[in-house]
């Protein structure tokens, strides 16, 4: 709760045991000044993003913006004087307005990330200012641990030896689900030959991991709706969890189309922007699962109000996650807080594992025995380690399917 008086106001928080804690600061709070960090990876650039307020006060954030880092950066830049520094970090609803339908244009990729790197930083503000975890401030828990999945851990030969050895490590490291890419480069189809070897791979994964362990096959959207039901049917005796993004993500009567084929739940939504382009998936009732990255689409705030809208379609959310440790924490403050919350990606125990040291705190803790705990700390628990993300800057790289060895380079 925060107290609202004189010019110079009490802000008055709870500590973690409960006590009241007052504490002077100038009332409203301004931001005073923007950084932006980029780290560099052997297939990802992770944005990071840190506003400071007149008062001290710190809040960080990041996104991975595929292929569009530069874009990114340009982006950032342009918002700062003109809508960030000088504002309220309280007030996360107008700051959101102004960087969305008050700015004119639509809002796409890129402006959805800049928008969710200032809003999720603001929430980190709102946090710490007050003593609290986000997921207290978006309405307190739901559940008391996290189920998690792993990803990026298939970056080997696209081979059913190598596949099944791969997914061994996944469940031994304590993992009860787990999503992979079988599928080779292609367009709409694929030949006899890759289909039948990408099947292979499934068989091998489910093969390695027994029949207690969710497998979830990404697609994509690299598929025709014939080719997408047709797979799907091939791939229904290994009963995964969902097929995601079965279809490219652009023509929702598409998705529509497959979605009434295929016998096995269907996921999608981590290239939709925005809860409208959210309104338009739910009314094609085309989606059992829907994915919104809360990086790139406009912040906690925005998922948090296409998961009510999902629910009342009865549809679970399953949030998109490639980013890091400050994404990652943003996203398990989310599932806490959202009662038709699935399970959420993670890609770290997976990738170079100091990436993880990007960020570090209580609000970034291990999976364990499948599930992440609720994460600690005022805000997102976390504080940035900058020395770590300047020894390694920004790498040129791209992320294309359409390459034979993309599942050896990038997700």
């Amino acid at each position: 709760m925060v107290l609202l008086g004189m010019p110079r106001a009490h802000i008055l928080a709870t500590t973690s045991a409960g006590l009241l804690d007052y504490r002077e600061s100038e009332w409203p709070l301004r931001i005073s000044d923007m950084q932006v960090f980029v780290l560099g990876t052997s297939w990802r650039n992770l944005t990071f993003l840190k506003l400071v307020t007149d008062d001290g006060y710190e809040g960080i954030s990041e996104v991975r913006i595929n292929n569009r880092t530069e874009a990114l950066s340009g982006y950032l830049e342009g918002i700062k004087k003109r809508h960030v520094l000088g504002s309220d970090p309280f007030n996360i609803e107008d700051m959101v307005l102004r960087l969305s339908r008050n700015d004119f244009g639509r809002v796409g990729e890129i402006v959805a990330s800049g928008i969710s790197l200032v809003e999720i930083a603001c929430w980190d503000i709102i946090g710490k200012v007050t003593n609290q975890p986000v997921y207290r401030l978006l309405g307190g828990t739901c559940r008391d641990r996290i189920k998690a999945y792993a990803n990026g851990w298939y970056r080997v030969e696209r081979s059913p030896e190598e596949f099944h050895a791969a997914a061994l490590r996944v469940v031994e490291r304590g993992y009860q689900a787990l999503k992979f890419d079988p599928f080779g480069a292609g367009t709409y189809e694929m030949d006899v030959h890759e289909t039948r070897r990408s099947i292979g791979l499934v068989e091998a994964v489910r093969d390695a991991v027994g029949p207690d362990v969710e497998i979830l096959i990404e697609m994509h959207g690299r598929f025709s709706p014939a080719t997408a039901v047709a797979i799907s049917r091939d791939l229904e005796q290994f009963a995964p969890s969902w097929v995601e993004e079965p279809v490219p993500p652009d023509n929702l009567d598409a998705l529509k189309k497959a979605a009434a084929q295929i016998n096995l739940p269907v996921a999608t939504g981590e290239r939709l922007h925005n809860r409208y382009e959210f309104r338009n998936l739910f009314v094609t009732e085309a989606a059992d699962i829907v994915q919104p990255d809360i990086t790139l689409m406009g912040g906690l705030s925005e998922v948090k109000k296409v998961a009510a809208m999902a629910d009342t379609n009865y549809v679970t959310v399953a949030p998109h996650n490639v980013g890091g440790p400050v994404a990652t924490c943003a996203a398990l403050h989310f599932a806490a807080s959202t009662p038709n919350f699935k399970i959420q990606e993670h890609f770290n125990d997976f990738q170079e594992l100091w990436v993880k040291e990007a960020a570090t705190g209580e609000g970034y803790p291990e999976v364990v025995d499948g599930y992440f705990p609720l994460p600690e700390g005022p805000g997102l628990g976390v504080t940035l380690n900058e020395d770590l993300i300047a020894e390694h800057p920004f790498q040129e790289g791209s992320f294309n399917l359409w390459d034979d060895d993309w599942h050896k380079r990038e997700f």
